[in-house]
């Protein structure tokens, strides 16, 4: 299991922010290998969100971004936010691969 990890700093209207990231959970949910999202909202400064998506592997997380219907709807996106994202994977304590 790998997890998307995507900090968004808003500077742009924060509605239409919420519309387009509506959109593209609801085309994520039903893409095969995707398994839970959440979003926070950082307590100190209400314009930075934290998206967490939980995949099977990245393979299946790549294979949706780069789906047209995803890129259609992820438009826009970058002239309201600023986005860092990164795939991730569970290390154990001592820092090995896996738990």
């Amino acid at each position: 299991m790998v997890t998307f990890v995507n900090k968004l700093t808003v500077n742009g209207d924060v509605e239409e922010f919420f519309k387009i990231k509506q959109s593209l959970t609801e085309f994520m949910s039903v893409q095969p290998g995707y398994r839970s999202s959440s979003m926070l909202r950082h307590v100190g400064q209400r314009n930075v969100f934290i998206e967490l998506a939980d995949w099977d592997d990245a393979a299946a997380h790549q294979a949706a971004v780069r789906d047209p219907e995803f890129q259609a709807r992820v438009k826009g996106l970058g002239s309201l936010a600023t986005v860092e994202p990164g795939l991730y994977e569970e290390v154990a304590e001592d820092g090995t691969d896996g738990v």
